[in-house]
């Protein structure tokens, strides 16, 4: 990947079939339904794609079919963080040498960690690479939050940090980051209600897990921002707010996989211990994606 990555990127789900295994042929197809949604990059197990339930092997192999199915058509992050630094190095050049465009990695999320211990491990794994990295905040599941000072500091020291991806939800953080350090990295929010307000005010983009979904109306909201239009982009996110707003109020991983199962596709339930949403949630989730403006059943 030669350009800069901005935009609309899809936290892919990861489908599972009745025996609990990786389908792979629906995985494919999420994969085709971003693309085809005009995304701008595709994610293998981020925490939409629920990495932290699976085994080294399995995320293996997600990775590995994702970035064939994409097949250079839209560049492919793949989540390699990992509990152990030896297990994120592992995972991080598995996923450089079967082709990811750029690696992100969620610090350790068990055992609270120093910061710099945090730190020891980023510039570990950075270091194990050649490819861009995407530095993976999630203070909500590891304890440590990256502040933008420190993101900043270790972008101009480590070349391959290029980016990071902000799930705080703080547009105070991810505007420090945006506007004091920039000229380094590129700020991608992990907050899917805030599309327009991250991007209008300088974001890279959004990592999106509502993006399996809505793909296409996600990146029609982001191109009229690119385009300036501001008008034309209220109205479009005005009329897909009342899904996002459902999906974002509910268990976020089951909420999508209901979502995607009221459009046709049997991406079954997430997997144990977190559990399907209730009658009432998947009811809501349906009604609102009748509403959403031009609906067609997923192909």
């Amino acid at each position: 990947m030669t350009e800069q990555l901005s935009g609309i990127l899809t936290a892919l789900a990861t489908p599972f079939a009745a025996d609990g295994s990786l389908d792979e042929q629906l995985l494919r197809h999420l994969v085709d339904r971003s693309v085809d949604g005009g995304v701008d990059g595709v994610v293998a197990c981020g925490s939409t794609g629920e990495f932290a339930a699976m085994t080294g092997d399995e995320r293996r192999l997600l990775v590995e079919t994702v970035i064939s199915q994409a097949d250079g058509r839209t560049p492919v992050v793949a989540q390699t963080g990992a509990v152990g630094t030896r297990e994120a190095v592992a995972l991080s050049q598995h996923a450089e040498a079967a082709g990811a465009d750029v690696l992100m990695v969620v610090t350790p999320y068990y055992e609270p960690l120093t910061m710099d211990e945090t730190l020891h491990y980023l510039r570990t794994v950075a270091d194990s690479v050649q490819i861009p990295i995407m530095l993976y905040n999630l203070p909500g599941a590891t304890g440590v939050n990256l502040d933008p000072d420190t993101v900043g500091a270790l972008a101009r020291k480590h070349q391959n940090i290029q980016y990071i991806k902000d799930t705080t939800g703080d547009m105070s953080q991810a505007g420090k980051l945006i506007h004091h350090h920039g000229d380094v990295i590129s700020t991608f929010i992990g907050w899917d209600a805030l599309l327009l307000t991250a991007v209008a005010e300088g974001a890279a983009g959004i990592m999106a897990g509502t993006a399996n979904v809505m793909p296409a109306e996600l990146v029609a909201v982001h191109r009229a921002l690119r385009d300036g239009d501001l008008p034309r982009a209220r109205e479009q996110w005005d009329a897909i707010y009342p899904l996002m707003d459902t999906l974002m109020s509910a268990p976020f991983i089951p909420a999508v996989k209901a979502a995607l199962e009221e459009l046709g596709l049997p991406v079954g339930p997430p997997r144990e211990p977190m559990l399907p949403v209730d009658g009432a949630t998947r009811a809501q989730i349906a009604e609102a994606l009748k509403a959403l403006p031009g609906r067609t059943a997923a192909r």
